[in-house]
């Protein structure tokens, strides 16, 4: 079967065990918001292959939607347990007439280094999340979640923050497993596209150049990463693990580097790419190359090259409430971040931590 499938009065809650049958009915609603659907959607895409995406995902429509969801018999359905990745979605429809339509989406996946967060999307604008809304889906969601992991799995949540706060206070009721009392992340999510995207005639010092990480850096920039995670306080990252992600890194070509004369002084790394968008994951400067424009420099570079020569509309990112380097990205054209005003499109995120849960590492 691909998926299982529970319904009730207020909506149709639905369990993916594949990257595939989750693209297969959310694609249509993920490439419409496709930016703000950056981290549920390029996870999936990550684990079909090309011929999938380009034969598939592209060219489904609302009505292909329905009849997939019509052709599922939920009453022999349930939720199950799961020791790999799965999606949840949340559907509505209004009347019988009517298409459904997605509500909210639960990512429960893994990587390389370990169990991801549980990532919660919703393609409503947030100013629209009235908790009559929100409260009841949160809520089944939630109660179907706890039917298909072990609680300690849930050791942190992050999303929209208006959409994580209430599950978080649920889940808490629900397991016994309190919330960290500091948030292990709070940010703005923000975009930059050729419309806001600020160039530069400053030039490099002499010796100083801006390219892809290769091998031969794979020990500076491992102890970038590492000191990127230790930063973090919540993820720290040994060296022997912070070596894995930078092979990892350096091997798929997501990684660049501004390179002072042979020092690696700034990792840039983009490892959430759709069609359309690129997520800048990861910056860091090491501290004695702090305050010399090194990540401004880098990160207007990589995000021309993801705009004007891999053709995307949108450079994404987030960044911490508290963290100077909103005023680096402003320069290079991510909106929203510097100012009170926050233009369509600039969320605010954070992730909640629960205390004694399995923790893994992003």
């Amino acid at each position: 079967m691909p998926a299982r499938v529970t319904r009730d009065t207020h909506s149709l809650i639905i369990q993916h065990d594949s990257a595939n049958d989750f693209l297969a009915v959310a694609y249509p609603t993920l490439r419409r918001h496709e930016a703000s659907a950056n981290i549920v959607l390029a996870h999936a895409l990550k684990r079909v292959n090309t011929e999938a995406v380009m034969a598939g995902f592209q060219f489904i429509c609302d009505s292909d939607v329905e009849e997939w969801i019509d052709s599922v018999d939920p009453s022999c359905l349930s939720p199950h347990s799961s020791n790999d990745s799965f999606w949840l979605t949340v559907w509505s429809k209004p009347s019988p007439s009517s298409s459904p339509v997605l509500e909210l989406v639960l990512s429960c996946v893994n990587w390389t280094l370990g169990n991801y967060p549980i990532f919660l999307w919703t393609p409503r604008d947030q100013t629209a999340l009235s908790g009559q809304w929100l409260l009841p889906r949160i809520s089944q969601i939630a109660d179907f979640l706890h039917c298909c992991v072990p609680p300690e799995r849930v050791y942190s949540v992050f999303g929209m923050t208006a959409l994580v706060k209430p599950f978080c206070s649920y889940w808490s009721e629900l397991t016994g497993f309190s919330i960290e009392q500091q948030p292990f992340y709070a940010a703005y999510f923000s975009f930059c596209n050729p419309q806001t995207f600020k160039s530069s005639n400053r030039p490099l010092p002499a010796g100083h150049r801006l390219r892809r990480a290769v091998i031969g850096d794979l020990e500076q920039v491992a102890q970038l990463c590492k000191e990127f995670a230790d930063d973090t306080v919540y993820f720290p990252l040994s060296l022997e693990n912070a070596r894995i992600e930078a092979r990892d890194l350096i091997s798929k070509r997501q990684i660049w580097v501004y390179d002072a004369d042979g020092d690696i002084s700034t990792i840039c790394a983009v490892t959430r790419n759709t069609h359309r968008v690129s997520a800048i994951t990861k910056v860091y400067t090491c501290p004695r190359w702090r305050r010399r424009g090194c990540a401004e420099y880098l990160v207007r570079d990589v995000t021309a090259k993801l705009l004007y020569e891999c053709g995307k509309e949108n450079v994404v990112l987030y960044v911490g409430h508290e963290n100077n380097a909103q005023k680096v990205y402003d320069r290079v054209g991510f909106v929203g971040l510097c100012g009170k005003d926050k233009p369509e499109g600039v969320e605010d995120s954070l992730e909640l931590g629960f205390v004694g849960s399995d923790r893994g590492h992003w």
